[in-house]
């Protein structure tokens, strides 16, 4: 009981204090993360990234020039793969698909050399996924 006398007297000897009254005048944020980039910005600002811009769309005009050489009924299980010093890829959905376009290589070849493409060689890798 005593405990309880002692807790009405602080309570009614107690003033209640506003604390908005007290707090700092609210500051300004600002963002610790600055703004993101788009993909295309990125791309034309960095030297590593435009490269890599460059040879997707060297592979990609690459597999524009040699659609005529595939069977239409493959251009659907084929995708333009990377472009390096060593060759260009091609990225095939399975190894029945690789098989028969390896058989289409010469072709390529002759085709990618018709329309002034420097020779490169041709790999055919599967690719799951």
């Amino acid at each position: 009981m005593y405990w309880l006398r002692q807790l009405r007297r602080q309570t009614q000897t107690t003033q209640f204090v506003n604390p908005k009254a007290f707090s700092p005048a609210p500051r300004s944020i600002t963002p610790s993360v600055p703004d993101a980039l788009r993909l295309q910005d990125a791309l034309l600002r960095s030297e590593p990234l435009a490269l890599l811009r460059e040879r997707i769309r060297d592979s990609k005009a690459r597999f524009d020039a040699v659609q005529d050489c595939v069977p239409a009924a493959m251009l659907n299980h084929i995708q333009p793969g990377p472009v390096d010093e060593a060759g260009w890829s091609l990225l095939v959905a399975n190894a029945a698909v690789g098989a028969k376009l390896r058989q289409c290589i010469p072709r390529l070849e002759a085709a990618l050399k018709q329309k002034g493409w420097p020779n490169l060689a041709i790999r055919i890798k599967v690719h799951n996924g």
